[in-house]
């Protein structure tokens, strides 16, 4: 790793602890503003569900702080514990959201449909690609199609990260819709809500940066060494 891919690297590091300490702070917060219809988050999410007509998917409990999330393979909303059993408007938010996925699954959401067809290439690349960039760099005199090779590996994680970001920003926009429109939340509890989401989307806006911006770096070394 050169010197300036590990200044990003920090950088976006440090911003990257930044914002999920601010969420953590949010989710936390939130988590002490009682919902009032004093629904828990497995009840929201599967009123959610059955709002869509949703039937084949289950809400199960997961282990694991800030672990929810949907799988499609399994028809699953998994929610924390702290989700799960919360009567809170963090917990119906982060539920509405994790539905918001089952939604888009169940209507066939492009977006989603293409980063699920990327999950196979994005395994298989993240398992090599910071080995065989490391070798890249320093074998670039020698053996620059190693870097070459890197890169492609390096722009598949990029993209799927980039793709991510339309999926997480719609399963908010679902959500909040729902929990609007059916008073779930009311007019105080609504923009907290929203403000807990928000700060949810940061985190994967400043990994598709993060992303984006070292794969540039990494052409730039490559496109350098071609050049002399």
């Amino acid at each position: 790793m050169t010197p300036s891919i590990l200044i990003v690297s920090l950088v976006f590091v440090g911003i990257s602890m930044l914002v999920s300490m601010v969420l953590k702070s949010k989710l936390q917060s939130y988590a002490k503003v009682q919902l009032s219809s004093g629904m828990s988050g497995r009840e929201v999410a599967m009123k959610m569900l059955r709002d869509n007509g949703i039937y084949d998917v289950q809400v199960i409990s997961a282990e694991g702080f800030l672990s929810d999330h949907y799988n499609p393979a399994n028809k699953t909303v998994n929610l924390s514990p702290e989700i799960y059993n919360g009567n809170n408007i963090a917990s119906a938010a982060v539920a509405a959201h994790e539905c918001g996925h089952a939604v888009q699954h169940a209507t066939a959401y492009r977006w989603l449909a293409m980063r699920s067809r990327l999950v196979p290439a994005v395994q298989f690349s993240s398992f090599l690609v910071q080995w065989i960039l490391l070798f890249g760099i320093i074998m670039i005199n020698r053996f620059p199609q190693l870097l070459l090779f890197g890169i492609i590996l390096f722009a598949i994680t990029t993209l799927f990260s980039i793709i991510t970001l339309p999926v997480e920003f719609d399963a908010s926009r679902r959500a909040l819709a729902w929990l609007n429109t059916t008073n779930i939340a009311d007019r105080e509890e609504y923009p907290k809500a929203k403000d807990a989401l928000k700060w949810a989307a940061t985190t994967y806006v400043i990994a598709a940066l993060a992303s984006l911006v070292t794969l540039i770096q990494y052409i730039l070394i490559y496109s350098k060494r071609q050049r002399s």
